[in-house]
């Protein structure tokens, strides 16, 4: 075996963990797993936002490589095969060669669900965040409609790299003057739950909370890259919102408000977590045989942030509810058919990271009210926070009882 296929496998690994939103600190350490299985215990690794560097040993020369080789982000069912190889990897039971070859084929998969399908997606998510958000009956019907919308347009959009850059703008603009207009007629309530929710794909709320984890664990450099990339990512929707209201003439006090008017009844978050559930498997491809693990993860979450609410208030809420999600990620891991963690923990951020609510308390800064604006966006750095501590302590605490049931039979690691 050939160093210069080891390094080089490194280097995909390393791209494909990134692309799938990994943070750094995880991925330095799953590579260096793989490093020893392929004889090099003493190999140094730096992940960084943009490339990767690797050397075999310290008297071995250095190879820097982008991260963008691979084209951006993967999907979830990319996500759970990648990990698949990562677990053949980290035994070395896949030579370098036949690793790089998986790779390139896993980033080559086309998606598991058509066009119209994913548009669907699009839809049945936007009505699950809607859910969440405490809507009425309007805004759930506005919501679907335009995420629908919104799925055709990053569909149709994600062939051109130019147009994605401006996507996040032009969307929000499209949905905040529609929604605008259709008030004006008297047709439908301007609503900020109708406009947020299509636009929950654009939010960077995992973004975020990596962000924080990674901060926390000394990676000032990506940790610091991710929260400027994120907090930009909202002030580009927040601007699409604010120049649609300009531009439609909206007054300036009618811009809509974001206090809770549910008309639903109390069951409507809870069956958003669902909703939300399924829509991420259609429109992220979830792995086959998936969607009820999906479900079991993101319900784990939203109850453990419920009670957590009622018992230790709004803020530690969010870290109760990270906490518990994270062990449930990792247990279900364990399983022979349960996805990887990272799979089930992206659509557990759209319950528990607070970004629809960044992006109401930034518009409403920008547009109609500084003093409200502020406590929203104070609250939702706050629970960002709190949701990034919780799946920091999550995962050591499930190592811990994975030890512990680990002894008796109850929890061992399943193979695949």
């Amino acid at each position: 075996m050939k160093d210069a296929e080891v390094q080089e496998f490194l280097l995909y690994l390393g791209s494909a963990l990134t692309a799938a939103g990994e943070a750094v600190n995880q991925i330095e350490e799953r590579l260096l797993r793989v490093a020893v299985a392929y004889g090099s215990p003493r190999a140094g690794i730096a992940v960084l936002p943009t490339y990767l560097v690797v050397a075999l040993s310290p008297n071995h020369p250095a190879t820097l490589e982008p991260t963008r080789q691979l084209n951006g982000g993967l999907r979830l069912d990319q996500t759970a095969a990648v990990y698949d190889l990562l677990k053949l990897a980290e035994h070395g039971e896949v030579t370098p060669a036949e690793g790089m070859a998986r790779l390139r084929e896993i980033t080559a998969m086309p998606a598991r669900f058509h066009f119209l399908m994913q548009i669907l997606g699009y839809a049945v998510l936007a009505v699950g965040i809607c859910l969440i958000l405490q809507p009425t009956w309007s805004d759930l019907a506005l919501a679907g409609v335009f995420g629908a919308l919104v799925g055709v347009f990053k569909l149709v959009g994600a062939r051109w790299t130019s147009v994605q850059m401006i996507m996040p703008v032009a969307a929000s603009f499209l949905v905040a003057a529609s929604t605008f207009l259709l008030a004006d007629s008297g047709w439908a309530d301007a609503d900020l739950r109708a406009m947020v929710a299509p636009l929950a794909t654009f939010l960077p709320g995992a973004m975020l909370t990596m962000a924080v984890v990674e901060l926390s664990a000394a990676e000032m450099v990506t940790g610091a890259s991710r929260l400027v990339a994120g907090i930009l990512q909202l002030m580009l929707l927040a601007f699409g919102i604010i120049g649609a209201a300009q531009v439609v003439d909206l007054p300036r006090y009618e811009v809509p408000v974001s206090s809770p008017e549910n008309s639903i009844g109390t069951w409507a978050p809870w069956l958003g977590a669902l909703v939300v559930g399924i829509g991420c498997y259609l429109v992220y491809s979830g792995p086959p045989r998936t969607l009820g693990w999906l479900c079991l993860v993101l319900y784990a979450g939203w109850t453990g942030q419920y009670f957590g609410g009622l018992v230790l208030g709004g803020y530690l809420s969010g870290f109760v509810g990270a906490l518990v999600l994270t062990v449930v990620a990792y247990t279900v891991e364990r399983f022979p058919s349960g996805p990887p963690a990272l799979v089930s923990f992206l659509p557990g951020f759209w319950l528990l990271v607070p970004g629809a609510l960044s992006l109401i308390g930034l518009t409403e800064y920008l547009a109609r009210s500084s003093e409200l604006g502020s406590e929203d966006l104070l609250g939702a750095a706050g629970s960002m926070v709190a949701v990034a501590l919780g799946v920091l302590c999550g995962h050591p605490i499930f190592r811990a009882l994975a030890r512990t049931f680990g002894r008796t039979g109850l929890l061992r690691k399943e193979r695949r």
